[in-house]
């Protein structure tokens, strides 16, 4: 019941931004000029940095060798124990700082999203954070989050203003050639959010219309190849927006993001067959190897010690029972 509550809380904020900049377009002058404007072909608001229609990237960059984007840095046989790390590593040198500092969502119900009532970030990709502070410091709460878009992910990591990002971000090949990831922490697949009873059944439905993601996502890539006019926005709570202004026909992107949109609002259902694989990683800087084989020390304890499925049980029920975690894939 609590998360039904909060979806309805966070969409209320959604809302009221939305609100405020209805309210910004009456401007300033006498009170007949500051009436609003009630007729039926008024534009509605954009959010700040839509483009309609959408920058598509490029195709994968070409890799040389065969390329496994599952497949990460085998750990070390014994984690060191918290507070006690390798002298001038990336791990000594975030205790000595004294917090772990990791690039999340605010935006994506369930997975990494501000709590109404509490103004804390929370979510799964946040409590995954945790658990890797967790391993550093014996101390869950020694970590600084920011919040941070899609587009920015890969940037953040590199110019080290973040130790990670985990931040539901799909590994490829093209992106390990920018970034290191940890092993698999969540699968995910693209498919499609509409409105109760649109008639759409597939992304195939949807051929020469609008549909929204994400700047800096994957799945603008995918939607534009399915032939569809991608609309883009900074974040996936704008996208929810513009479908119930009926600015977009539908959203696509991975079906862990979408069922914590269609929480927020009941009058949107998620359809059709999964059309890719989004595997998730923790993406950290490709100069912090020790850094990445560590993580993945940390997610082979908490997938054999039971905590990923207790996290899973806490926010993802909404996409059905608990599965098995993802199985370790190593390249060494």
């Amino acid at each position: 019941m609590r998360h039904r509550h909060l979806a309805g809380r966070v969409l209320a904020g959604a809302l009221a931004v939305v609100a405020l900049a209805t309210l910004g377009l009456a401007g300033c002058g006498t009170d007949e000029q500051a009436l609003p404007d009630n007729r039926m072909d008024a534009d509605p608001p954009r959010p700040v940095g839509m483009q309609d229609p959408a920058v598509v990237p490029t195709g994968p960059a070409a890799s040389s060798g065969s390329c496994n984007p599952r497949a990460s840095l085998r750990p070390p046989g014994t984690l060191p124990r918290p507070r006690q790390m390798p002298s001038g590593s990336a791990m000594a040198r975030i205790v000595q700082r004294g917090r772990l500092i990791v690039g999340v969502d605010q935006n994506n119900y369930q997975f990494g999203f501000r709590d109404p009532l509490t103004g804390q970030l929370t979510g799964f990709d946040v409590d995954i954070a945790r658990e890797i502070a967790r391993g550093l410091f014996g101390d869950p709460g020694r970590i600084q989050f920011r919040a941070i878009s899609s587009a920015d992910r890969i940037k953040v990591v590199k110019d080290g203003t973040v130790d990670m990002v985990v931040r539901t971000m799909t590994m490829n090949c093209e992106r390990w050639q920018e970034v290191s990831f940890s092993t698999e922490y969540f699968n995910a697949g693209q498919r499609v959010l509409v409105t109760r009873g649109s008639g759409v059944r597939s992304i195939d439905d949807l051929r020469g219309k609008k549909v929204c993601a994400a700047a800096g996502s994957t799945s603008i890539r995918n939607i534009a190849e399915k032939g569809t006019v991608p609309v883009s926005v900074v974040n996936w709570t704008d996208c929810l927006v513009l479908l119930q202004q009926n600015q977009v026909v539908a959203v696509s992107t991975d079906d862990s993001i979408l069922v914590g949109l269609a929480a927020q609002d009941p009058n949107t259902e998620v359809v059709g067959p999964r059309f890719s694989d989004e595997p998730y990683g923790v993406a950290i800087s490709r100069e912090s190897p020790e850094l990445v084989r560590f993580v993945n020390g940390v997610l082979a304890r908490i997938r054999s010690d039971g905590t990923w499925t207790r996290l899973y049980s806490r926010w993802l029920t909404s996409l059905g029972p608990a599965p098995a975690p993802p199985v370790a894939r190593y390249r060494d």
